[in-house]
């Protein structure tokens, strides 16, 4: 079984910046690719940022440009910049046991309980 544990979040004011990291634990041979997903009120998840176990990265279109994922092991970092109030919502680590569809959300294995980012105007 793999664990992903979430630190960051919090509330910044527009134009701020964050960083969100999660660690993963357990059976850390069972990880390929990791990466965030967020899901606002009253809407469906979406992707954020993903990283394959060969650095390959994929985002989504409203974070281009503006946040960016990185890897170290089995521990992912998002930093968030120029950060929006449509960027407020509750993000999840994500991890899975292979570099395919990195993109698709419900192929994701293992999933933390999220951390909850608020951008105020």
């Amino acid at each position: 079984q793999v664990q992903l544990a979430e630190f960051g979040g919090g509330l910044v004011q527009a134009g701020g910046s964050l960083i969100l990291s999660c660690a993963a634990s357990g059976n850390r041979f069972a990880i390929n690719a990791m990466g965030w997903y967020r899901q606002a009120p009253g809407k469906q998840r979406e992707l954020v940022a993903v990283i394959t176990s060969g650095g390959t990265t994929n985002y989504g279109d409203s974070v281009k440009g503006r946040f960016t994922i990185s890897r170290d092991g089995n521990t992912v970092n998002l930093q968030m910049n120029s950060l929006k109030p449509k960027d407020t919502a509750v993000y999840y680590c994500a991890a899975k046991d292979s570099d395919y569809d990195i993109h698709e959300g419900a192929t994701y294995d293992y999933w933390g309980q999220g951390t909850q980012v608020t951008v105020s105007s």
